[in-house]
């Protein structure tokens, strides 16, 4: 490894299953999350869907709005579903829900072996769900305006959590699994134990 080589951010991607609301919203929070940490530099975040229904469809517009309403900056989006392979470019794998997550596990098991994304929920990362049995972020999509509120809540409390866990990854060892080796270090993420 070149010790004078940039190393590679952590790669965070966030996934639900239109890739218009849910996941969105978490890759849009999450970054300003991390950018208001100091630690935009060693962290990206990218967003995906595990189904292709919305494909190149935009942000919703309530979920636009809801962002935008709480001071969020809403880039521009278009929607794609998990492709082959691409779990392998990601260190961790955010699933909105148990079902997201299974689908993502299904998706690494057809890329067959090799490095893929340590695959979470991204409830395991919120202190307020602590002893909850379901830790599923809402869907917003099919009730009112009112249930974007709901959910950027919760994805809000999830992002505190997340942050804290991430800066102690990048702590370990002072390097993470994409640093720790050359380009295309096949080693899974460590796994650790959700924070509660």
């Amino acid at each position: 490894m070149n010790p004078d080589a940039s190393p590679q951010p952590y790669r965070v991607l966030v996934v639900c299953t239109g890739n218009i609301c849910r996941s969105p919203m978490g890759e849009v929070v999450l970054r300003e999350r991390l950018a208001e940490a100091g630690m935009a530099d060693l962290v990206e975040v990218a967003s995906a869907g595990t189904s292709d229904e919305e494909h190149g469809n935009p942000i919703d517009r309530r979920a636009r709005a809801v962002l935008a309403e709480h001071g969020y900056p809403v880039p521009a989006h278009s929607a794609h579903q998990v492709r082959p392979g691409e779990l392998a470019r990601y260190d961790l794998a955010l699933a909105m829900t148990t079902q997201h997550a299974r689908a993502l596990r299904r998706r690494a098991e057809l890329d067959g072996p090799g490095r893929s994304a340590e695959v979470r929920l991204w409830r395991e990362f919120d202190a307020s769900a602590a002893g909850e049995r379901d830790l599923d972020v809402p869907d917003p999509w099919y009730g009112d305006h009112a249930g974007f509120y709901d959910t950027l809540r919760v994805v809000e409390s999830g992002a505190e959590g997340l942050v804290a866990h991430l800066r102690e990854a990048l702590a370990m060892d002072g390097e993470h699994p994409r640093r720790a080796g050359a380009p295309g270090d096949v080693r899974a993420a460590p796994r650790t134990p959700p924070r509660r």
